[in-house]
């Protein structure tokens, strides 16, 4: 059968009521979460992670990819209105938008932003329908030291996109990798670091990790800074729609956006913030009015956001054919899927080619429903914003304690939630990333598994990982992301200080 032919039967699946009903749970929940500054999606599907644990595994994955697509969207709000982005891909969505804003053309801005937004998800979801199934192909041919391999590409990229630091992305994962070596060894079924503790032989839960990490690190992060002020949201003035003179300067930044957001997303290294600021410098070059970049030009708007939506679909491609995240909602939608005994990667499609086809079509679905919320409903979003901070994060952690009781009655679980939760805080603090801890988990297990498996074959030979093609250029390309940000960093480091003792001289 082709991917269309798949894709027609996935159609047929996500058009069932209550699965569309689960979809619109998911939008609209996305959209929230959005629009309220400081509470991304990755923090919602956390959330939800244990509540969901009972239910049918098809509907709450379609909640969870419909909370990803509608936070993409539910961002260029704040960033439009308030100027504070929802989440970190809709940074550049603000140098545009809010400037429109204050010149009280926001209604025109949220209308470009929401359409591009549109446009941008139903292309992507066609090219992820029709490229998974060639990636599923090449990933069957791979053995255990390629997929070691791919894994450990995995690992350095995602230490380097998650921020500022590559030492303290590796910092954060290796802690995940110590985190992953608790409870029975797989291979031998012998008991590692387990202390006597007979709670942790079964090892640390990834759900409890993922909501102590994301939604009570978070939390606390947000109390320890205190009141910080009342921000200004101006209001939408005239008409939520845009002239044909606004149409003409968005469809091509729209297409181009999705072009640029798109592979971005798919690759291990990618994430949304890149793809959204390559779109913005494409768009100043090519466009006709680059004198009005800065003070409000709609294509500034128009491009990031379609490359915004583009990239959350290209983000699926390595999920779902080799089980890779590259982002961090992307991470605890994997540890989603494992939740329900599930695991991403070609064997899925083989296996249960009903719930990956079902999920890919259910995002057509949901994109439609995304248009339909958020042009009418603009109003509502905005009065999100006023909801109290201390009764918004307070809610957040009644329900992710009240979640993960219901999950995993038990005392000690309550604890590794609070203890989770104060170092998901300190990392916080002290600049270390979140989402590499929880990739280094769900992926460190594999990877291990992986590992010994190519070793066990070639009886200890340490080589045969790198005799392998395929795995040999994994492995050069993670060895350069990790070498070549360090090296570069220090000449610019060396310059500075040239240029500061050429100062005192």
């Amino acid at each position: 059968m082709s991917a269309f032919d798949f894709l027609l039967q996935g159609l047929v699946t996500a058009s069932d009521p209550m699965l569309l009903f689960y979809a619109l749970i998911g939008v609209t929940l996305g959209t929230a979460v959005g629009v309220l500054p400081g509470i991304g999606p990755a923090l919602t599907v956390a959330l939800l992670l244990p509540v969901t644990y009972r239910l049918d595994p098809a509907g709450s994955l379609i909640m969870f990819a419909g909370i990803y697509y509608g936070g993409m969207y539910g961002g260029s709000t704040t960033s439009i209105l308030l100027n504070t982005p929802g989440e970190s891909a809709s940074i550049i969505t603000a140098l545009e938008g809010n400037k429109m804003a204050r010149k009280g053309r926001g209604g025109p801005a949220l209308a470009t932003a929401a359409i591009g937004s549109f446009v941008a998800g139903l292309i992507a979801t066609l090219l992820l329908a029709f490229l998974a199934p060639h990636v599923v192909k090449l990933a069957l041919i791979f053995g255990p030291r390629e997929y070691f391999a791919l894994m450990v590409l995995a690992f350095v990229t995602v230490s380097s996109a998650f921020g500022d630091s590559t030492l303290r992305g590796l910092t954060s994962l290796f802690l995940g990798f110590g985190l992953a070596c608790v409870g029975i060894d797989q291979l031998t079924g012998q008991a590692r670091m387990s202390f006597g503790v007979p709670d942790l032989l079964d090892g640390i839960e990834v759900t409890t990790l993922a909501v102590a990490m994301f939604a009570v690190g978070e939390a606390l992060a947000i109390a320890a800074l205190g009141h910080t002020g009342e921000d200004k949201v101006h209001a939408v003035k005239g008409s939520v729609w845009m002239n044909r003179a606004d149409w003409a300067r968005s469809w091509k930044p729209w297409l181009r956006g999705t072009v640029i957001g798109f592979p971005i997303g798919a690759m291990p290294a990618g994430g949304a913030e890149i793809g959204t600021f390559l779109s913005y410098a494409t768009e100043k070059k090519l466009s006709k009015h680059p004198e009005e970049f800065g003070h409000g030009a709609i294509e500034g708007v128009a491009g990031p956001e379609a490359a915004n939506n583009a990239s959350a679909a290209g983000t699926l491609v390595p999920l779902l054919t080799l089980g890779l995240p590259t982002t961090a909602t992307a991470a605890i939608m994997l540890a989603g899927f494992q939740q329900f005994g599930l695991q991403p990667g070609p064997l899925l499609f083989a296996t249960n080619p009903q719930l990956v086809w079902g999920l890919i079509a259910s995002l057509l679905i949901a994109n439609a429903m995304l248009l339909v919320l958020n042009l009418p409903m603009i109003g509502l979003w905005v009065k999100l914003l006023t909801i109290p901070k201390p009764w918004l994060y307070a809610g957040i952690l009644l329900f992710a304690t009240l979640g993960t009781i219901g999950a995993n009655p038990s005392t000690f679980e309550l604890g590794m939630l609070l203890v989770f939760g104060l170092v998901g805080y300190g990392m916080r603090v002290f600049g270390y990333p979140i989402a590499p801890i929880v990739v280094g988990l769900i992926l460190g297990p594999m990877a291990e598994q992986q590992l010994r498996r190519a070793l066990s074959i070639s009886r200890g030979d340490w080589t045969v990982l790198v005799t392998s093609p395929i795995a040999a250029v994994m492995l050069g390309i993670a060895a350069l992301a990790l070498i070549v940000p360090l090296v570069m960093r220090m000449r610019g480091r060396g310059a500075v200080l040239s240029q500061l003792a050429g100062d005192e001289d």
